[in-house]
């Protein structure tokens, strides 16, 4: 019993990192929906399936999240580009610059 409840109180904390994330970064405020963002981060770190996430310092827990919440936000971008623009990326990602 005791491990759920340290569980939800670190799960509790989720909310709160991507907000702070979002409202301090213009490019997280104008391309994420911040809902669905804290639902998507609620999931992935569902003490079910990530049971040690109580373990995990709020330090590194933000940085994750940062790093979740980067991928959206350029895999929302990447859904902007004309098929010509993503031909130029997929072919500047094989060459590594």
């Amino acid at each position: 019993m005791t491990q759920i409840i340290n569980n939800q109180s670190n799960y509790q904390k989720l909310p709160t990192i991507v907000k702070t994330l979002i409202d301090n970064n213009p490019l997280y405020q104008e391309n994420l929906d911040r809902q669905a963002m804290i639902e998507n981060i609620n999931n992935t770190f569902n003490p079910v399936a990530v049971p040690d996430v109580n373990s995990i310092s709020e330090e590194e827990l933000t940085k994750r999240i940062k790093r979740i919440l980067s991928l959206h936000l350029v895999s929302g971008m990447l859904n902007d580009f004309t098929p010509e623009q993503m031909q130029m990326f997929d072919e500047s990602v094989k060459r590594g610059g």
